[in-house]
């Protein structure tokens, strides 16, 4: 399906991004989806499961992804960030700077031979530092694209250490990958690129992030081997997480018995961020179903300020983990934790804000219900607000249009939202923007033999 119209940019390749592309791509619209990693998926590709249906994460947006591949119309652009953006409603023009893979995009095939072979291993970002992956690497096993991309910074080609290139002396360093890729693909010499785009309108999709958990002391994240972030809890259930859904302490490997959510850790808080992160309660009921159906055995508590079961089925999903699942809800304010140096084990000291008592628990292990922060958009003539997030025209009437006309903004980098209503305001989005797209091409000048009429 054509149609006549300008492009539209859409930046982050999250559910909402690929939802918002979708949208456009269906209208004939020409879309550049711009992405800083090296694939789309954005942190829902991180989850096991979403709620309240405990439908497979993967299940929902491998195929979202993969149509991408089947728009003639859409651009991907991963592995590359917005420098400069200017102009204004159906005309801006946008530099996008290209990071290097040195790989071929349009040689590699994705076969995987160049990571078996290389020599390095790092943290893998993808499990959040739990496990490891090579200098050269394919982001996750359902990528798109499925391409592989060198890291510079730990490939002993491109960027040895000091000592080693030293004793080197001038001879290049490693390069096994280049030796067993069968497609020829490596390619070294590969430099940052700067492109321009022309486009119509632009959709903000830009994500959020976690906010550091070890700027909360009182919690000994970072210090105590068995406390996790909830992303990271997520990665450890997951079957392509590192311990291939196995659940298992970070101390010894062993199966935890009794483990314990705390809500709120860094959200609603004037120290931190005032703001709710809007999906952790029910994250954390999800986690703990999940956990109960793999160690049917363990005692799984969640410490809660109130219970935000706003969306539709939510508070029949919490009311489900109580009866059928036995998960244990406790008002309570966490005030700190402990570790006993023996077993490894977190002591939990919280008051009991129902009853007004102070108390104390141990645990296997300890999930932080960790506040979630919007990425920076410095690079668009946006506003924002004190918490980061792109500020909206109007709130209450348009969820997606923010200050600039032409520029709409959706998902978390709007305010703290939930799979469903970033993919609602995805298409919102989406509409708006064609609607632009389609204006800017009709107020251009026709030209007969290079003549405006």
């Amino acid at each position: 399906m054509k149609c006549l119209s300008k492009p539209v940019l859409v930046v982050g390749g999250g559910i909402a991004g690929i939802q918002a592309t979708i949208d456009l791509a269906e209208q004939g619209i020409e879309v550049y989806l711009v992405e800083k990693n090296p694939s789309i998926g954005g942190k829902m590709a991180q989850l096991d499961k979403t709620f309240p249906t405990l439908d497979c994460a993967s299940c929902i947006l491998t195929p979202k992804m993969a149509a991408l591949l089947r728009y003639s119309n859409v651009k991907l652009l991963t592995y590359s960030e917005v420098q400069e953006v200017k102009g204004r409603a159906g005309d801006f023009t946008v530099k996008v700077l290209k990071k290097p893979r040195y790989v071929d995009w349009n040689k590699c095939t994705g076969c995987g031979t160049c990571v078996e072979r290389c020599p390095v291993k790092v943290p893998d970002t993808y499990n959040v530092n739990l496990s490891q992956r090579k200098a050269i690497y394919i982001e996750y096993p359902q990528a798109v694209p499925r391409k592989a991309v060198i890291d510079y910074a730990n490939c002993l080609r491109l960027n040895p250490p000091p000592d080693l290139r030293e004793k080197a002396k001038g001879r290049p360093l490693c390069g096994a990958c280049e030796k067993v890729c069968p497609a020829k693909a490596i390619d070294y010499g590969q430099q940052p690129e700067i492109i321009e785009l022309n486009v119509a309108a632009i959709i903000l999709a830009t994500g959020v992030d976690l906010y550091d958990a070890r700027n909360i002391p009182e919690y000994g994240y970072g210090k105590f081997q068995n406390v996790y972030t909830h992303l990271e809890f997520e990665r450890l259930i997951s079957s392509t997480g590192p311990t291939n859904g196995h659940l298992v302490r970070r101390s010894d490997g062993k199966t935890p018995r009794k483990i314990a959510w705390i809500q709120c850790v860094g959200s609603r808080d004037i120290r931190f961020n005032h703001y709710c992160s809007a999906f952790c309660c029910m994250a954390a009921t999800k986690q703990a179903i999940i956990a109960k159906e793999h160690v049917p055995e363990v005692e799984t508590v969640i410490y809660y300020m109130d219970m935000r079961a706003f969306g539709k089925g939510f508070f029949e999903f919490y009311r489900r983990a109580v009866t059928e699942y036995g998960v244990k809800y406790i008002r309570g304010k966490v005030v700190k934790i402990t570790e006993r140096p023996d077993s490894k084990n977190l002591v939990l000291f919280y008051e009991d804000t129902l009853h007004s008592y102070m108390m104390k628990d141990e645990f296997d292990m300890v999930v932080l219900s960790v506040a979630i922060r919007p990425n920076k958009v410095a690079s668009f003539p946006v506003k924002t607000d004190k918490g980061g997030f792109v500020q909206l025209m109007d709130p209450y009437l348009d969820t997606v249009s923010t200050t600039m006309e032409g520029i709409f903004v959706i998902g978390g980098a709007a305010e703290a939202r939930d799979i469903p209503d970033s993919v609602v305001m995805a298409s919102a989005a989406a509409i708006k923007a064609a609607t632009i797209a389609r204006k800017a091409v009709m107020s251009q000048p026709i030209t007969i033999r290079g003549e405006a009429i």
